[in-house]
């Protein structure tokens, strides 16, 4: 496997045409993009154009990246401006800064958790139940199809800012960067983002501890 070139040989072999320097780009970023783009748009065509003219105005815009940030978030807060026009047009979304509500919703039942006054305050009460099955690794499938659909069911904001948080692995600052939004929204985005898909897991697991083992009557 080749290793990832720093921003700095990025920058400079992009800028000077190197087709190797951006081939290594393409393959090592454009997959990652591609789910991004994903979360905006309405099909995996919109998503795959997105990310085409994202790296058109990557070549395009080069020279003006000045390092301020890294270059990954760079290209990607790119990425996300483009394709909240195009899921804009396409009626996958609202304009963002036009959601008020997002931040709303389900979270953890507060009565799970120890009172202020407890000697381990705000701590769980109980430790939830494991989720595991007799099958593990043959239900891992399933389990990833449910997880996926309940990601997928989110309102736009919780559902981009999960995407980049859990799925793709960004940092907070990188997340916050990318969609020009506040640390304290973005962590109530997310706390809500794993409420409510937790919550979605949560009714999936126990109907499957629930179903008779295979074999029994």
């Amino acid at each position: 496997m080749v290793p990832p070139l720093a921003d700095d040989a990025i920058v400079a072999g992009v800028r000077a045409g190197d087709d190797a320097v951006f081939a290594q780009l393409l393959n090592d970023w454009s997959r990652s993009m591609l789910l991004l783009a994903r979360t905006f748009v309405s099909t995996e065509a919109s998503a795959e154009e997105v990310v085409q003219d994202t790296w058109l105005a990557v070549i395009r815009g080069i020279d003006g990246f000045e390092g301020r940030s890294t270059l990954r978030t760079w290209v990607y807060r790119i990425l996300v401006n483009t394709a909240k026009r195009r899921g804009v047009r396409e009626s996958r979304m609202v304009p963002w800064s036009s959601v008020t509500d997002d931040d709303r919703g389900a979270t953890v039942d507060p009565d799970l958790f120890r009172d202020a006054d407890d000697q381990y305050p705000g701590g769980w009460r109980s430790f939830p139940q494991e989720w595991h099955s007799a099958e593990g690794s043959v239900l891992a499938g399933e389990v990833r199809t449910h997880l996926r659909a309940a990601i997928d069911a989110l309102p736009d904001r919780k559902r981009i800012v999960i995407t980049l948080r859990d799925v793709m692995g960004h940092s907070s600052d990188e997340v916050c960067e990318m969609l020009e939004i506040s640390g304290g929204n973005q962590r109530v985005l997310l706390h809500r983002a794993r409420a409510e898909v937790r919550a979605q897991l949560a009714g999936y697991f126990a109907t499957d501890s629930a179903s008779p083992a295979e074999g029994t009557t």
